[in-house]
């Protein structure tokens, strides 16, 4: 860590989540050599993304692969591939495709900052909620795609994720599925695709511990193939969200090394840290501990909500939140509200978990 601190920057051990803002996850070995061997020697980056993206779909049982710029960057080009699929004459004018089948359908319970995304390429939202007839109602010949954003707060029984992939299956609308956060369970790699979404888009740098700026594309072969013309290293609106050969070469040494964990063990490694978080936050006066699942993206992970009386503390949540970074070593923990924050084991090396609870013990005991 000695070049962060060169930076006058502390390291942080990450108690929080596979957030963006304290850098993803940590790329393991694997990854790295994978980087590193790639970084020595000139490629064809078109046709490395091609032999890319066939071992991806091959390991993760999809009938096509694109390495994207993060998930977001998916976004964007899974929204361009709804509009090429039936305005191939698009490929050189987004934004400007007024002409076009210009809306995507989204769904209001699921409204996040990332749907911003969508409009970069010049689709318009039409906003629904309710239940199938509503999203029957929206669906017309200006309809290029259903987005849906599975963190969302739409019910099922508003709404199933195979529901709507049914409803737009009737009028020949592609379903996009915004999974960024959604590993674990493995089984998300195929099982979006397998219900019958058109594409999955998956971050590369939180769970599977690829490169942080690294997403993956996952679906079908022609929509996939319908925005190489328009990404890098061609030109288009896909020419920013540049992936270098390190990147390509390292998410797929980190596609393979998770296909090939142990995740009953990891599961269990984050049930014993948040049995430990909760053994030494319980007897603490004026503090609360128990187990929460699933964690804050709705994978089944558990983690440890902390539940605080500012009164008997003389500090909220958020004043604690921010003693954890000030401490030393500086820690990240989520903060839900003004009497609660989470610890989060899932992005924890092994043997942090014993310097959270000391941290937990030293800012929350009697006299902090």
């Amino acid at each position: 860590m000695s070049a962060y601190k060169k930076l006058g920057l502390r390291p942080v051990i990450n108690a929080f989540a596979t957030v963006t803002k304290f850098g993803g996850s940590l790329m393991p070995p694997e990854v790295l050599a994978a980087m590193n061997e790639a970084a020595g020697g000139f490629v064809d980056l078109a046709e490395l993304q091609r032999r890319v993206g066939a071992r991806i779909a091959e390991l993760t049982h999809n009938e096509a692969a694109y390495v994207t710029s993060g998930a977001a960057a998916g976004i964007v080009l899974a929204a361009a591939a709804a509009v090429l699929r039936k305005h191939p004459d698009a490929l050189q004018r987004f934004p400007d495709i007024a002409d076009c089948a210009n809306e995507a359908i989204i769904f209001r319970g699921q409204r996040n900052p990332y749907d911003y995304s969508i409009k970069q390429t010049g689709l318009r939202f039409v906003e629904i909620e309710g239940g199938p007839a509503a999203l029957r109602a929206a669906i017309n010949d200006r309809t290029a795609c259903i987005f849906w954003f599975p963190r969302g707060a739409l019910k099922v029984a508003e709404m199933s994720l195979a529901t709507a992939i049914a409803i737009a299956d009737e009028q020949d609308i592609p379903v996009i599925v915004d999974a960024a956060a959604q590993l674990p369970p493995l089984e998300n790699l195929w099982r979006f695709t397998q219900m019958g979404a058109a594409l999955a888009l998956f971050s590369g740098g939180k769970d599977l511990r690829g490169p942080q700026p690294t997403g993956m594309m996952l679906g079908r072969r022609d929509l996939i193939d319908s925005i190489r013309p328009l990404s890098n290293p061609n030109h288009g609106l896909g020419r920013p969200l540049k992936v270098g050969k390190e990147e390509m070469m390292g998410l797929l040494a980190a596609v393979e090394r998770y296909l090939a964990l142990d995740h009953e063990a990891r599961s269990q490694y984050c049930e014993d840290a948040v049995a430990l978080f909760c053994a030494a936050l319980n007897p603490l006066p004026g503090v609360s501990a128990e187990r929460a699942y699933p964690n804050e993206a709705g994978q089944p992970l558990p983690w440890c909500r902390v539940t605080v009386e500012p009164a008997a503390l003389g500090k909220s949540a958020d004043e604690l939140v921010a003693a954890f970074l000030a401490h030393e070593p500086a820690i990240a923990v989520s903060p839900l509200n003004e009497t609660q924050f989470h610890l989060n084991p899932m992005t924890l090396n092994p043997g942090e978990e014993v310097i959270v609870r000391e941290a937990c013990v030293q800012l929350l005991g009697a006299g902090a």
